[in-house]
């Protein structure tokens, strides 16, 4: 994995094979920032990364200057890998181990101006993920919500989706939280 952007961008990260993750291709992340970058910016943003496997997406977003990045997973070798590397390369990442859908459905005290959600495509929980995050504190008044997904799941007819932008087999769905 390599950070594409920022203040760390072109480092190369070599994740343990013991995290079994599914890490978006660098086609994909380097696609999905653009699009961010003409969205919104990202620097001094608060951003959550759930489901982050290795943290491809959440050293992106530290990299590019976010404010604080919470990444959650709940391999344990994800979030030592995610802690030791984001400590070895400065960036403002705290990983946390919890069941993303127990961790939706705490009353939390935080609120994000990005939530990007990344689950297995084969998880059965996946269509509900939008009404749950869009439903809880976590996501800010305006803040973004990008799930990334297979072909197989489908949110055109959601009322907060905003866009949808395909490449080969990666899907963004963005919702805005209005």
């Amino acid at each position: 994995m390599r950070i594409i952007g920022g203040k760390c961008k072109g480092r190369r990260l070599n994740a343990p094979k013991s995290i079994k993750a599914r890490p978006t291709t660098d086609f994909a992340k380097e696609s999905l920032f653009n699009i961010l970058s003409n969205r919104t910016t990202i620097e001094g943003k608060h951003i959550l990364d759930l489901f982050a496997g290795i943290g491809s997406i959440s050293f992106e977003f530290a990299s590019r200057n976010a404010k604080s990045v919470l990444s959650i997973d709940q391999q344990i070798n994800s979030i030592k890998f995610i802690n030791i590397q984001a400590k070895q390369l400065g960036l403002k990442i705290n990983a946390k181990k919890f069941d993303v859908f127990k961790f939706i459905s705490l009353k939390n005290n935080n609120s994000y101006d990005i939530v990007f959600a990344d689950p297995p495509y084969n998880n059965s929980k996946i269509n509900s993920l939008p009404d749950l995050i869009l439903n809880s504190s976590l996501l800010n008044e305006n803040g973004l919500l990008i799930i990334e997904h297979g072909s197989e799941n489908e949110f055109t007819q959601h009322p907060n989706l905003i866009d949808k932008r395909t490449y080969s087999r990666v899907n963004f769905s963005f919702f805005k939280h209005i």
